[in-house]
C-alpha cells in the first residue's frame, strides 16, 4: 500500500533503550515492519522484553487491546545477528541509534552507503553530532562528494532525533545537514507524524535546539552541586517547585545517562570553543568512576 511517506520497511541499528522505543513506535503508530540490529544478543534480548513489558502495560491500562499489541509485537523482528548491517539492504530507511561517538557513526554510515539502497532513506538519532559529518561518510567507496552520485547519496542522510522514553516523549527533532534534499526532509517528517510525534526543525548546530539549551543548564545545576551551594535535594526541589519543572536537572541527568551527558556536553564545547559549554568537572569524574546514572544504578541518586 502506497502511503505518504513511502516507509513501507524500517530498520533500526542499535537495540537500547533509544533504538527499541523507534522500533515500537514505528510498528504501533505508524504500522510498518522494523528490523532490529544490535551487535550484543543479549541487548537485543532486553530490548525486545521491554517492548513487550510496555505493550503489556498498555494494554493493563485501557491504551491498546490485545490485539493491536500483538499486532505491534509481531511487526518487529530481529536482523540475523551474522548478516549485521547488511540485513537492512531491503529497507526503505534505517534509523541509526547508537551512541554519541562521531568515529562509530561514520564507520556506520559508511557501511550504509556501501551496503543499502541507494534511495533508502539514512536517518541518525544522534543528539548533538553534526549531521553534515555524518552525511560527508556516508559516501560509495570511490565516490566524489562534488559528484552526483555522492550528492545524492548525502542527501539521502538527515537527523531524525526522538527524545527517551520514545513511546512517552512526544517530539521529534528534525535537522537537515547541508546535503539533505528536501525529499529526503519531506520523508523523514511525514514518518516522524505517522509515529505519532510532534516535529519540530533546527539548523545543523552542536546541540541542535534541544540540547544546546538543556545540556548547560544541566551542567550548570552539576556545577553548584560541585561547588557546595545547595544539596541535590536542594537544587532539584528548586526547580520543581519553583519552575514547575517535573523533575529537577540532577535526575534528569541521571535518566538521560551522564556519560550521555558528557558526551553531548564536550560536543558543544568542541564545536564552539565557547568556554560556557565546559563540562563541569564533576561530571567527568562521576563518569570515570562509572556512575552514569539510572541505567547502572548510580548517578546523583541511587536506584538500587
Amino acid at each position: 500500500m502506497s502511503i505518504a511517506h513511502g516507509i513501507r520497511t524500517l530498520g533500526v541499528l542499535g537495540a537500547g533503550q533509544m533504538g527499541t522505543g523507534i522500533a515500537m513506535v514505528a510498528a504501533l503508530r505508524a504500522k510498518v515492519p522494523v528490523l532490529l540490529h544490535d551487535n550484543s544478543p543479549e541487548q537485543v534480548k532486553k530490548g525486545l522484553s521491554l517492548v513487550d513489558k510496555l505493550l503489556e502495560k498498555d494494554v493493563g491500562k485501557g491504551r491498546l487491546t490485545n490485539a493491536d499489541a500483538k499486532d505491534a509485537r509481531d511487526r518487529i523482528s530481529v536482523v540475523d545477528a551474522a548478516k549485521g548491517i547488511t540485513g537492512f539492504r531491503d529497507m526503505d530507511m534505517v534509523v541509526e541509534a547508537v551512541s554519541e561517538n562521531l568515529p562509530l557513526k561514520q564507520k556506520i554510515f559508511s557501511s550504509f552507503a556501501q551496503e543499502l539502497r541507494p534511495d533508502a532513506i539514512l536517518a541518525t538519532n544522534t543528539s548533538s553530532i553534526s549531521i553534515t559529518k555524518i552525511a560527508a561518510s556516508a559516501l560509495p567507496a570511490g565516490v566524489k562528494p562534488s559528484s552526483e552520485q555522492g550528492k545524492n547519496s548525502a542527501g539521502r542522510v538527515v537527523g531524525l532525533h526522538f527524545f527517551n522514553p520514545v513511546p512517552v516523549m512526544k517530539l521529534v527533532e528534525l535537522i537537515s545537514a547541508l546535503q539533505t534534499t528536501a525529499q529526503t526532509l519531506d520523508r523523514a517528517r511525514a514518518f516522524a507524524i505517522a509515529c505519532g510525534k510532534e516535529v519540530t526543525t533546527s539548523k545543523d548546530v552542536p546541540g541542535f535546539v534541544s540540547n544546546a539549551l538543556l545540556m548547560p543548564f544541566i551542567n550548570e545545576a552539576i556545577m553548584h552541586l560541585e561547588k557546595g551551594i545547595a544539596t541535590r535535594e536542594d537544587i532539584d526541589t528548586t526547580l520543581k517547585l519553583g519552575m514547575n519543572h517535573p523533575m529537577g536537572p540532577l535526575q534528569l541527568a541521571d535518566f538521560i545517562g551522564l556519560d550521555t551527558c558528557l558526551a553531548i556536553q564536550k560536543t558543544l564545547y568542541d564545536g564552539t570553543g565557547d568556554s560556557k559549554y565546559r563540562p563541569s568537572v564533576l561530571l567527568e569524574r562521576m563518569v570515570d568512576a562509572g556512575w552514569l546514572g539510572k541505567k547502572n544504578g548510580k548517578g546523583f541518586y541511587d536506584y538500587n
